[in-house]
């Protein structure tokens, strides 16, 4: 696949720009006018500038759109209706451009003789590699309407787990956000000001407003330092987390936060049942949905866990024997899957974790607000109240003054 920019003109003769994705240069120009778009000029760009422009240009592809995508095709095969018929009238219905795009580069894949598993992997930057590997295997097992229909629910079900997190933590980013806007605004206008009237007024100041005073000069003399230091540290964040050294500690890190570890562990906990029931659901063998699991579940502490348990499983071993050397595996993960191996009903017990585990996640997300509210507030107040104190003493004492 090859990136080529294109000028053209819409249906109102109106000039676009834009790239897109294709074999060659036929198929791209095909592809912009099945946009109904008419090709004006057009040519191979280079892919660097070609992919930042194109990240630019179209909106990020959401999950919600990969799950009606899949929902789609399967509820289609399901009814018997052909490959690529289905990929043609999703593709048809689909608004967003870039997916559009793909859709139609895939059926095309398919027209021309190829698996759609091999289809979905030239645009692996957009779909994920759960969905990928199920379509193999529906593919080989001839139960590809069934895989799929078990990818829309996995992915659904990953959907509603990053809400849940998204909802438990937009209170406290608003907190924090509100509170260093109010402590930047004080800084900047209302304190400088209230120092120069005590200043000139040769009042003697105490030791907590002469330490606002610095704080307030500081703050404007090296403001730029407020903006460049929080960059600063997300960029050594996301260095670090290249390193799978470092990105072992950060995520070791965050199981052990106050808090914030109910969150993250529940949620890992919750990925990690529901990535090992569908692959198992699917016909993986254990040792390979271990792996998998273990490469897409985005923790280095799990992976490292998953990993060690695989190669306990491959010498023989249980899975719950595996997991019981592990403690970030609760003694319910242990017990349920220990029960599922001995029953021959591994895939309900994991059902029964993941949907388990979700329900602990949102349970969480609802009382995680209402665990922080009261420590935002009392810090936001400690600051305040040494903020007010620190004005309030030089008016006490200028009062007095005035009085004698």
């Amino acid at each position: 696949m090859g990136l080529f920019a294109y000028t053209a003109v819409d249906t109102d003769g109106a000039l676009v720009k834009g790239v897109t994705e294709a074999a060659d240069r036929e198929q791209a120009m095909e592809n912009i006018a099945y946009n109904g778009l008419y090709v004006v000029s057009i040519k191979s760009a280079v892919s660097p500038l070609a992919s930042l422009r194109r990240h630019l240009l179209y909106r990020k592809i959401k999950r919600r759109d990969i799950i009606e995508f899949v929902n789609n095709i399967a509820l289609m095969l399901r009814a018997g209706v052909p490959l690529l018929t289905a990929l043609a009238d999703v593709a048809e219905t689909t608004e967003e451009r870039r997916f559009r795009e793909a859709l139609i580069n895939m059926r095309r894949l398919v027209e021309m003789g190829t698996s759609f598993s091999s289809a979905l992997k030239e645009y692996r930057t957009l779909f994920p590699d759960m969905l990928i590997r199920l379509v193999a295997v529906g593919e080989e097992t001839g139960s590809l309407d069934k895989s799929l229909r078990d990818v829309a629910i996995h992915l659904q079900r990953i959907e509603d787990l990053i809400a849940s997190v998204t909802r438990a933590l937009i209170y406290p980013a608003f907190a924090l956000l509100a509170t260093l806007g109010a402590l930047g605004f004080w800084m900047f206008f209302v304190v400088p000001q209230l120092m120069a009237t005590f200043s000139s007024m040769g009042l003697e100041l105490p030791l907590t407003t002469k330490l606002l005073m610095h704080l307030s000069v500081l703050t404007q003399r090296y403001w730029y330092a407020i903006l460049v230091v929080p960059i600063i540290v997300w960029l050594c964040y996301l260095f670090m987390k290249r390193m799978r050294g470092a990105r072992y500690i950060l995520d070791a890190c965050s199981l052990k936060i106050p808090i914030i570890h109910l969150l993250v562990h529940n949620k890992l906990l919750a990925l990690f049942a529901e990535q090992l029931r569908i692959l198992i659901a699917a016909g993986i063998t254990i040792d390979r949905s271990l792996e998998i699991t273990a490469d897409v579940i985005g923790n280095e502490v799990f992976r490292s866990a998953l990993l060690q348990s695989r190669e306990y499983v491959v010498a023989g071993n249980r899975i719950s024997d595996a997991l019981k050397r592990h403690s970030i595996f609760p003694n319910i993960v242990k017990r349920m899957i220990e029960i599922g191996e001995t029953s021959g009903s591994l895939e309900t017990q994991l059902e029964y974790l993941s949907e388990y585990f979700l329900k602990r996640v949102d349970d969480i997300a609802e009382k995680l607000s209402k665990m922080i509210e009261p420590l935002i507030i009392l810090v936001v107040g400690i600051v305040f109240l040494l903020i007010i104190m620190s004005l309030l003493f030089p008016v006490y004492d200028l009062v007095t003054k005035i009085g004698e």
